[in-house]
């Protein structure tokens, strides 16, 4: 026993690699050093088959680069992943969700508890401006939040995994969903099905903030609560010359945002963001008559379901004090959209150790911050618990690497790699310890 606890870290200088090297110490001591061997050897597989496979993945990333398609219209992305998913010998299904596709990765074990690896297929209605070779042939598509990554990552990592399946100790279900940017793809996949007898799910999204060769885990709260705002205020039509004989609904409108928005800072807790974004707005007729009729259109974005709970009811308040001082009528329509993601803490750890045993902890971030972005992968989470991570796809050279949904996003593609090991890494340790728990 001293001969191995001899090996440890100190306590002062842990990190989930030292502790993942701990556990396999302890592991040689409970199992012998056969299984120490296994853990070692598989993740040196992995690597070797992503390094192997890595032309053909850069392969297909550029073709999905190059024939975007949006949200519910992934037709010839779902035909080219079901080709490359059945040529791996993954059962397949196609249709799911409307234009979803499933692979399923038995395995051999006996154990029940089934791993979903969850990515996203649709682009967005946005010009391409990069000038690459494979940049987007559809005129005003563009893979511009990196969902051609993410399905690449997702090809990739089940093309690693159908090589090792033997030896995997579990199954594992990809999916591989169509509209996420419209926030519908989730669900529409969970109604066909797509999440029965799953224990848990793990997804990936590209992040350009960080270097590709990189990793960035957030615990909890990952992104935000998004929910939908219209606003419409009723006045009275008037000459433009005689605003006091109207109701003026434009300049009401504009007493309405102001006041949501000072109302945030003095009445919500700074603790527990909360954005409320007011993106279109519809009113008037001609330049001197003034407006009967106002339609605001916005977004609510907020982190903690105690806070989002109570936003309607807060909004409506603010929208009926304003129109009550002025005489006018009004409507709020507030529809919830999708839930913030909070990524299990379990999971998050998983993640972490695989990334950290891959990669090593110098290239694997815990992020500080969430984002007030937001991602229907949160849908899932309503059922089992899961956790999604952050791909690095910056350029490490590059002053500037631009932000997702702009015209000029890129990726270093050498992070598909890193991506692929990750995640079927992670697959492969999620489902060990099921076996030994099984």
């Amino acid at each position: 026993m001293e001969e191995y606890l001899s090996l440890l870290p100190p306590a002062s200088s842990l990190t989930y690699a030292c502790i993942a090297k701990a556990f396999c110490l302890l592991t040689v001591l409970y199992h012998g050093k056969k299984a120490y061997g296994l853990i070692e050897s598989m993740l040196t597989r992995i690597k070797d088959l992503a390094a192997k496979l890595a032309p053909r993945l850069i392969e297909i990333r550029r073709h999905i680069h190059s024939h975007p398609e949006l949200s519910g219209q992934e037709y010839q992305t779902a035909a080219f992943v079901a080709g490359v998913l059945s040529s791996s010998g993954l059962h397949v299904q196609e249709g799911v969700g409307k234009t979803g596709v499933i692979g399923e990765l038995q395995g051999t074990s006996q154990n029940e508890r089934l791993l979903a690896i969850r990515t996203d297929m649709d682009a967005l209605p946005i010009q391409e401006g990069t000038n690459l070779e494979y940049a987007s042939r559809a005129e005003g598509i563009m893979h511009a939040c990196g969902h051609d990554v993410h399905t690449t990552v997702g090809l990739g990592t089940a093309m690693v995994l159908s090589q090792v399946a033997e030896e995997l100790g579990g199954k594992v279900r990809f999916l591989f969903q169509p509209a996420e940017e419209i926030a519908q793809g989730a669900s529409w996949m969970m109604k066909d099905g797509a999440m029965e007898n799953v224990s848990a799910v793990l997804g990936v999204h590209v992040f350009p903030s960080i270097p590709a060769g990189s990793i960035g885990v957030r615990y909890g709260a990952l992104t935000a609560a998004a929910d939908d705002l219209e606003i419409l205020i009723m006045g009275e039509s008037g000459h433009g010359a005689r605003p006091h004989e109207a109701i003026d609904a434009i300049w009401i409108a504009s007493q309405v945002i102001t006041a949501m928005q000072q109302a945030i800072s003095r009445t919500q807790n700074p603790l527990r963001p909360v954005v409320l974004s007011i993106g279109k707005i519809n009113g008037g007729r001609a330049p001197n008559v003034i407006a009967d009729k106002v339609q605001l259109l916005g977004t609510v974005r907020s982190l903690h379901p105690e806070t989002r709970a109570h936003l309607p009811n807060w909004i409506e308040n603010i929208v009926a004090n304003v129109c009550n001082t002025y005489g006018a009528k009004y409507q709020v329509n507030y529809r919830q959209g999708v839930p913030s993601v909070q990524n299990d803490y379990v999971l998050t750890q998983l993640l972490q150790s695989a990334a950290e045993e891959a990669w090593s902890s110098d290239r694997v971030q815990v992020l500080p911050e969430p984002s007030l972005g937001a991602e229907d992968f949160s849908m899932y989470l309503e059922h089992v618990p899961g956790s999604m991570f952050r791909l690095g796809v910056g350029y490490k050279e590059r002053i500037i690497n631009y932000p997702l949904h702009h015209p000029q996003f890129e990726v270093d593609e050498s992070a598909i790699i890193t991506g692929v090991v990750t995640m079927a890494y992670a697959a492969y340790k999620y489902c060990q310890q099921c076996q030994q728990n099984f």
